[in-house]
């Protein structure tokens, strides 16, 4: 599979989201470790996810401990897959989300996360949302502090804004190494926070890539440019759009997500789908803003 660089990592240039195997909807397990396992099989390396991936209260980590689960059942060695996860933003289990970027609450949900993913540190830890009662870098100086303590080994950043990026690359330069932020047809308000990531050589991850879920099946019929193109190449609209945002710049690496095999394979088929000048035009020309 196309690989890309994240930080101090090569991984693939698709990732898996792992939030629709944890929340509303969710599968049975047995269909959830299936298609992690599809994703490896498929050369995926890199899956995402956070501690807040829950659907009932007392079971924060639902996601994180499925994940470790498929990748020991996998008989996949720590080194070849990159877990990352996020701390800082909370479900309580009542449908609500809520935000804590106090930085001895990051450092200890970060602990807690590296103990259900079943290593003494995490590959990639990623502040997950501001929290507008703590000043950003006293937040993402919990971070720094984590990266010293080896309990982290790269960090990044999520939900930000070009001004709390550069923050952030301030206070943490080269150890910056991702920034997660909402991006897809539907959702194209961080194409600036995207830029500013190829300016400073940080890996920028598109959540919700295919416009979220329950929208992702619809993409085509939304946005018709990525339809035709679909139908012109005989693949899938949600492969074009994929596709689409691979070919934005060699630092974005999407991660849609899945809650069964056939949508992970599919949207790992994306890297083999290289879009031509005309066809890459006529969709920025359907969702991105003019310059």
């Amino acid at each position: 599979m196309l690989q890309r660089t994240l930080g101090t990592h090569t991984v693939s240039a698709i990732g898996l989201g792992g939030m629709p195997m944890s929340i509303e909807g969710r599968p049975d397990e047995a269909r959830a470790i299936a298609t992690i396992h599809a994703a490896l099989d498929a050369g995926v390396t890199l899956i995402d996810t956070a501690d807040a991936y829950h659907l009932h209260p007392g079971e924060a980590g639902h996601n994180e401990a499925l994940i470790a689960r498929a990748l020991v059942a996998y008989g996949a060695r720590r080194g070849d897959i990159l877990v990352a996860t996020k701390a800082g933003h909370l479900r309580p289990g009542d449908g609500s989300w809520t935000v804590n970027g106090d930085p001895s609450y990051l450092k200890n949900a970060a602990k807690a996360s590296a103990q259900r993913l079943g290593g003494d540190s995490i590959g990639l830890l990623q502040f997950h949302r501001p929290d507008p009662r703590v000043p950003y870098a006293d937040s993402v100086g919990a971070l720094s502090e984590l990266l010293d303590e080896g309990v982290i080994e790269m960090a990044g950043i999520s939900n930000a804004d070009v001004s709390q990026i550069r923050e952030a690359h301030q206070i943490l330069g080269p150890r910056l190494a991702s920034v997660q932020n909402q991006f897809s047809p539907a959702f194209v308000s961080s194409v600036d926070e995207m830029r500013e990531c190829a300016e400073l050589g940080i890996a920028f991850i598109p959540w919700s890539p295919l416009g979220g879920i329950g929208r992702a099946g619809d993409v085509g019929t939304r946005f018709h440019a990525f339809q035709q193109v679909a139908d012109a190449r005989g693949v899938s609209a949600q492969q074009v759009v994929l596709a689409w945002e691979l070919a934005l710049g060699e630092h974005v690496i999407p991660i849609p997500g899945a809650s069964r095999p056939s949508s992970i394979l599919d949207s790992a088929g994306a890297v083999e789908l290289e879009l031509t000048e005309d066809e890459l035009a006529a969709l920025n020309a359907d969702v991105l803003p003019t310059e």
